[in-house]
């Protein structure tokens, strides 16, 4: 009893309420996101070396990524203050919005030996980031006739 008055004292919510797990959910799916973005801007440079579109790919993938990028922020953000979790995600989320901010700078400034070999840690430090997040496990109550 003195945990839950104590956590809730602190944050403003009590552990495993729907408010934390759904903050919990929407930062995974976000790392997910921006995970996935990733891996679409390596095939896009792939493309961008081999077909006529691929640079128009590569540019469009590159803002989706940033944005994916901002919505981590915003999602760790959102974990943190109403959701009653760690400020931890919050500098994670920032340290990949500083890294994807350096990426589209070498981009537009066509420094190739730079961007790609920044790309392919920014790829490995999301997965790293999503493996080892905790799922978002769904908060049950036993109700009348459950046992």
């Amino acid at each position: 009893m003195a945990i839950h008055t104590t956590a809730r004292a602190a944050t403003g919510t009590v552990p495993g309420t729907a408010v934390e797990q759904r903050t919990r959910a929407f930062l995974r799916v976000s790392v997910a996101l921006q995970t996935a973005t990733v891996l679409l801007q390596a095939v896009s440079a792939g493309l961008l070396l081999s077909t006529s579109y691929g640079e128009l790919l590569h540019g469009i993938g590159a803002r989706v990524m940033y944005g994916a990028s901002m919505l981590y922020v915003l999602a760790a953000v959102l974990a943190w203050r109403p959701g009653g979790g760690s400020p931890r995600p919050i500098l994670h989320a920032s340290g990949f919005l500083v890294l994807a901010s350096a990426q589209v700078v070498l981009g537009v400034a066509h420094v190739p030996s730079v961007h790609v070999p920044l790309g392919v840690l920014i790829f490995g430090l999301s997965v790293a980031v999503l493996v080892r997040m905790p799922a978002a496990r769904s908060v049950r109550t036993a109700g009348p006739g459950s046992s």
